[in-house]
């Protein structure tokens, strides 16, 4: 096992609000990961930050008519508000043209660019690139909209494909469009540099098969094919303004900027330099995150950045020769949206801008982020596509949050409020039941712990909720209310299991529920050391319980809007 873990979560554009897929994507898992991991004892750290350079913020800022920099610091701020609202808990958040961190992310990512052009992996290149006349500009690859020469897909962008994940040649779109003006794109020669992912074909392979067993077979195959169709040049310098300059004393590079997803995943290195600075352990400090083998470097991503993180990523980083490669990529699919009955993509032009899977107007609906967090992992895109059900959100949150798991927190914790002095009492006539019901809570950790050690998020919170079904029934079957006044003794030793049984449920809740973990460890009168993954020692009798409270809010039909 690594002696330490640095988790990072895929870096977002700086030109939108979040989203719910967004977080079930990449963002949820990972802060899920990281709390279970410190819950566990064990060291990590959490590394994300804003995308501020690049095409997308350029065109955000030319549709808003508004400035790249502008545009970046809003949303890098609003991101953060909506991240922090969620209880999404970074070490550091960054941003890779945030006034804060710019400085530092250019330098790494101009060094990390040299490095590889003195090893020979770049192809400089007299190539020809759409170019929009009207406009008065060369067109990278996002600038450009057009028909999928893959897959047929209408609005398929020029790097690559929504529809398929398909990396695609922009030469190749048939009918192409300027996402500038909106007018046909004409073809025009220019100059750019090529990194020869063909040079790292064999080593990639290689690394990716003794990954088999350890990573999900969705990454895993869809990497090996592409190798297998060969792995094309790629350019890594664009003809915009915005972003790093290009670091070469060459007349050719003049006014070129590296590639947006060249520079952004050099950003969780920058990020962790700059932490380890804010920590005062100087910048250098990062390389005991990044050079070490005794660190493990998790990829939180959302399908889309799959052919990023697991080949070109990582080709880059087996040029540069200085820092590990990836121990896991966790990719996870898209989710969808159903409204009104029908399954739609999720997007800034057509979802409604006060549907609450925006991040920003679920938060301003004054909604637990616990209970967003619990559907959004029910509905975690792990294997597959998934849907966001206004609906269903509200009947699961009701039905499994409130009646199975709440309700079991507040019989048990009013029960020993009212009745013992809101004390744990004596569980000297414990019964079978009652040890069966903590035996199964204990294996019930030991079988989520599993499976969030194998990023199986979904089936890790359904071993905490299935204890929480049981929990109830043995409630209901032990019947203390019946015995409190014919046999005490047997009432408190119910009482105290499912005092327990609440620590243990607690326990199961820290990484999934934080804030609902918090408040049910209050009520157990104990403070966030409970929360530890190792099963602890009981609580001692007579032990003062906080007061208990409502765990969970019953939503209404239509809460969500």
């Amino acid at each position: 096992m690594a002696q330490r873990t640095l988790v990072t979560a895929a870096l977002p554009y700086s030109n939108n609000r979040l989203h719910v897929g967004h977080v079930a994507g990449a963002y949820l898992p990972a802060d899920t990961y990281v709390r279970y991991l410190r819950a566990c004892g064990r060291e990590a750290a959490f590394i994300c930050g804003s995308d501020d350079n690049g095409v997308a913020i350029e065109i955000s800022a030319l549709q808003e008519q508004s400035t790249p920099a502008q545009i970046a610091g809003h949303y890098h701020d609003c991101q953060a508000r909506d991240f922090a609202g969620l209880r999404i808990e970074f070490d550091v958040y960054g941003g890779t043209h945030h006034p804060d961190y710019v400085e530092l992310h250019e330098r790494f990512s101009q060094d990390f660019f040299r490095r590889i052009h003195a090893g020979g992996y770049f192809t400089k290149r007299r190539t020809r690139q759409l170019y929009d006349p009207q406009a008065g500009r060369f067109l990278p690859d996002r600038f450009v909209r057009g028909v999928c020469h893959h897959c047929g897909f209408e609005r398929a962008s020029g790097d690559q494909c929504d529809q398929c994940t398909q990396m695609i040649d922009p030469l190749l779109l048939k009918n192409p469009v300027s996402a500038i003006t909106g007018r046909p794109a004409e073809v025009r020669e220019t100059t750019h540099w090529y990194l020869r992912l063909g040079a790292f074909e064999e080593p990639l392979r290689a690394w990716l098969e003794s990954k088999q067993g350890q990573w999900r077979p969705t990454v895993l195959n869809f990497a090996l094919g592409q190798i297998k169709q060969g792995l094309p040049e790629r350019s890594m310098t664009r003809d915009i303004t915005w972003g790093v300059p290009v670091p070469l004393d060459d007349p050719d590079a003049a006014g070129k900027v590296l590639y947006v997803w060249f520079d952004a995943p050099i950003g969780y290195l920058s990020f962790t330099a700059a932490w380890c600075a804010q920590q005062g352990r100087g910048t250098d400090a990062y390389r005991a995150w990044w050079s070490d083998p005794a660190t493990a470097i998790v990829h939180f991503i959302g399908e889309d950045n799959t052919v990023f993180h697991a080949l070109t990523w990582p080709a880059m980083l087996m040029a540069e020769q200085q820092y590990q490669l990836p121990t896991q990529v966790v990719a996870n699919n898209f989710m969808n949206l159903r409204l009104g009955g029908e399954i739609r993509k999720i997007s800034k032009s057509s979802t409604p801008a006060d549907a609450p899977v925006w991040v920003e107007e679920y938060l301003k609906r004054g909604l637990d982020p616990d209970a967003l967090r619990y559907y959004l992992t029910t509905q975690a895109p792990e294997a597959a596509r998934t849907t966001f059900d206004p609906e269903e959100f509200i009947a699961r949150n009701n039905g499994e949050l409130v009646a199975a798991l709440g309700n079991f927190v507040n019989r048990s914790l009013t029960f020993a409020a009212r009745y013992f002095d809101g004390r744990k009492p004596d569980a000297a006539a414990a019964t079978e039941a009652d040890r069966a019901l903590l035996a199964r809570g204990t294996a019930a950790l030991a079988a989520a712990g599993r499976c969030l050690d194998e990023f199986r998020f979904r089936a890790g919170l359904e071993e905490v909720m299935g204890f929480a079904r049981a929990c109830n029934e043995y409630f209901s079957a032990r019947a203390p209310w019946a015995s409190r006044k014919d046999n005490p003794a047997d009432c408190a030793a119910a009482i105290a299991t499912c005092v327990e049984a609440c620590r243990l449920l607690a326990i199961g809740m820290g990484p999934y529920l934080p804030g609902a973990a918090r408040r049910l460890a209050n009520m157990l009168g104990a403070d966030e050391r409970l929360l530890r993954w190792q099963v602890p020692e009981p609580l001692p009798v007579g032990h003062r319980l906080g007061p208990p409270a409502i765990l969970f809010a019953k939503l209404e039909p239509g809460a969500l809007g």
